[in-house]
């Protein structure tokens, strides 16, 4: 899949894309306790999107890896499509 074919409410996304940027992790709290969460923007050849990365994610990818999620699924944060990567899917440097 695409980057510009992913939109909101999609689950079993599966895409390859360059990490572009990734925010520094913030603290939060879940309900299944505390954890750290980061915001990546991967971009392939029709576009960009965020990638949240949760806790042990964010120390397994830096700027300018390629990667592949696999199993992902999207909602909208902030007026923005994101693509998550719950405990089904994965995410790997190619």
């Amino acid at each position: 899949m695409k980057v510009s074919e992913i939109k909101d409410g999609m689950s079993n996304v599966d895409f390859q894309g360059e990490i572009t940027e990734i925010s520094e992790p913030r603290e939060v709290v879940t309900k299944f306790g505390n954890t750290t969460v980061a915001t990546a923007k991967v971009k392939d050849d029709t576009g960009t999107i965020s990638l949240s990365l949760w806790g042990k994610q964010i120390s397994l990818v830096a700027v300018g890896d390629n990667i592949e999620v696999t199993g992902g699924y999207t909602r909208s944060f902030r007026d923005e499509v994101q693509v998550s990567v719950g405990k089904t899917g994965s995410i790997k440097k190619l």
